[in-house]
């Protein structure tokens, strides 16, 4: 059975997962918010036998973000792809970096203690596409 495929944004990565192994979450946290230069990242756990590179992993730096956490990007054009801690069965997918839909919807937003002001959750206009103006 053909997994779910992801990639970096300049395709010099590629990987494939069987399936998501713990369902999806939004990370607020400090790190995840400079890491990934978003409000936040949405992230989910695939179990290391899942995971597979399947192409650039002479392309991959990574970085230890913090004490025993690995992040793992591509060092042409930046897009974090997964992060580890080695001692778990576990990895950690970033699900911005699918090219193929995982089939869930992330289940929570976590870190909201490390929130920035500026993220406001109210009700703001939606646009399908960039807008010249907001008038």
């Amino acid at each position: 059975m053909p997994g779910l495929k992801g990639s970096c944004l300049c395709q010099a990565v590629q990987y494939e997962i069987d399936r998501l192994d713990m369902p999806p979450v939004h990370c607020h946290c400090h790190r995840c918010r400079k890491a990934h230069a978003a409000a936040f990242a949405t992230t989910a756990g695939v179990m290391r036998n899942h995971f597979r590179w399947l192409k650039g992993t002479s392309a991959l730096s990574s970085f230890e973000s913090s004490p025993g956490k690995l992040r793992h990007f591509c060092r042409h054009c930046g897009s974090h792809l997964m992060a580890e801690r080695l001692e778990q069965p576990h990895v950690i997918v970033r699900i911005a970096t699918l090219d193929d839909d995982p089939g869930m919807t992330p289940i929570a937003h976590i870190w909201a203690s490390q929130d920035v002001p500026w993220l406001a959750c109210v009700d703001q206009p939606v646009y399908s596409q960039w807008q010249d103006s907001h008038d």
